[in-house]
């Protein structure tokens, strides 16, 4: 058997397309085929990503074609042990989300809301404003009565203004005159 019969076994093996089995062992899809159809032959490194992918597979035999394909099968007794474990795992049913529920009448109930950690001795106490005196605190006027407000409005009034000079953080500036 030629090597690149035995590639096209252990595609079969794997029970993959050609395409999946590229995929799966990390090969350009048309490698596959080249190698399959005789065009090519195998290099070492896909040899040895077949090999990675498949460590029950046997050297001797995938490169010179002597001996088994696979590792020698395990012993009827650790067979019957997986088995037996499978059909546990697949006769265990999924709780689904009705049977979960302890009782009805928690269905749509909100959960309880738990207390805030108090604050470790470590951290200063900062204590809460009052919200009124938060209010009056933000609409309070400015020291600056009316008066001296249009005292102000009509000094500019009088003054005009020459230019503006904007000052920019990166150093440059803008000049505008009226």
């Amino acid at each position: 058997m030629s090597l690149n019969e035995r590639i096209s076994k252990i595609i079969e093996y794997s029970r993959l397309t050609p395409s999946e089995f590229a995929d799966e062992i990390d090969v350009q899809r048309s490698s596959i085929s080249h190698i399959t159809s005789g065009r090519n032959k195998p290099s070492l490194e896909f040899i040895i990503k077949i090999k990675s992918r498949f460590p029950e597979l046997l050297w001797d035999w995938l490169v010179t074609g002597e001996g088994e394909m696979l590792k020698s099968p395990l012993p009827e007794s650790e067979i019957n042990e997986e088995n037996t474990e499978e059909e546990k795992i697949k006769t265990t049913p999924l709780p689904d989300l009705f049977t979960m529920m302890k009782d009805d009448d928690e269905f749509g109930s909100d959960e309880t809301e738990t207390e805030a950690p108090k604050s470790s001795p470590g951290e200063s106490f900062i204590p809460a404003k009052d919200k009124a005196q938060e209010k009056i605190s933000d609409s309070q006027r400015l020291e600056n009565s009316g008066d001296h407000i249009l005292g102000q409005l009509l000094d500019n009034q009088q003054n005009k203004i020459k230019r503006i000079v904007l000052f920019y953080e990166n150093g440059k500036f803008e000049s505008f005159e009226p």
